[in-house]
């Protein structure tokens, strides 16, 4: 059984298309992020609602698009744009902008849920303990299959001709069940989560309500490949 301990601080979800022309640098900036900040888990989201302007997003997912615009609600601004870097569930910034993104990393609280992520020859095992921030009631266990690198030709649109290099690209977003605090495993069958060569295996723990996603507190990630 390989198992990987909560390593990540803070956790930045970047939602991006590549039918936008100012998303580049902030899929640059997600790369560096991704090959420089070992306490720093970064996500990136795809998004599908910019395909009628001429290139369908060959990694968009209706899911992120959904998942960005619950954000949005939850938060009140109805603030819905790409690229959009989202710091722990809460705060957002325009992701091309580093001085900003950073700052507000900065703000941003320390995950300090504990989270174990175990991967055996039958099951994902995510085991969460501590305690819900105040005031929260719940919060949900996230588990997300995630491909290392992806390199796309884009032919149409507004990035027409460029050829970019996408990382730590969610391909599957599901529940794995609700956390109520105290210490509690979760399990999923290995075989329902399509786990391929070049898949790494993440769990978020975050604080959920009626109104939405909000804060994450919790965070795992494993290299499926590697094995850690």
């Amino acid at each position: 059984m390989n198992a990987a301990n909560a390593g990540p601080q803070k956790v930045v979800e970047l939602f991006t298309s590549q039918g936008c022309s100012s998303c580049p640098p902030a899929d640059r900036l997600a790369e560096q992020f991704v090959q420089e900040e070992a306490d720093i888990l970064t996500l990136v989201l795809p998004v599908d609602y910019w395909d009628y302007l001429g290139w369908k997003d060959t990694m968009a997912s209706p899911v992120h698009s959904q998942r960005q615009r619950a954000y949005a609600q939850k938060r009140g601004d109805r603030s819905v744009y790409t690229p959009q870097m989202v710091i722990n569930g809460e705060e957002h910034v325009v992701g091309s902008r580093e001085a900003d993104v950073r700052a507000a990393l900065k703000r941003a609280e320390p995950l300090a849920t504990d989270v174990t992520l175990k991967i055996s020859d039958m099951a994902v095992e995510a085991k969460v303990s501590g305690e819900l921030p105040a005031g929260a009631k719940m919060a949900t266990v996230y588990f997300l299959r995630v491909e290392d690198e992806a390199t796309v030709d884009i032919g149409r649109g507004e990035n027409a001709g460029r050829e970019i290099t996408y990382v730590n690209v969610v391909r599957d977003l599901m529940p794995m069940g609700m956390w109520s605090g105290g210490e509690e495993t979760f399990r999923m069958a290995k075989t329902k989560l399509n786990l391929i060569s070049d898949a790494r295996c993440i769990i978020l723990i975050q604080v959920e309500d009626n109104e939405g996603p909000g804060q994450i507190i919790g965070a795992a990630a494993m290299d499926w490949k590697k094995g850690f």
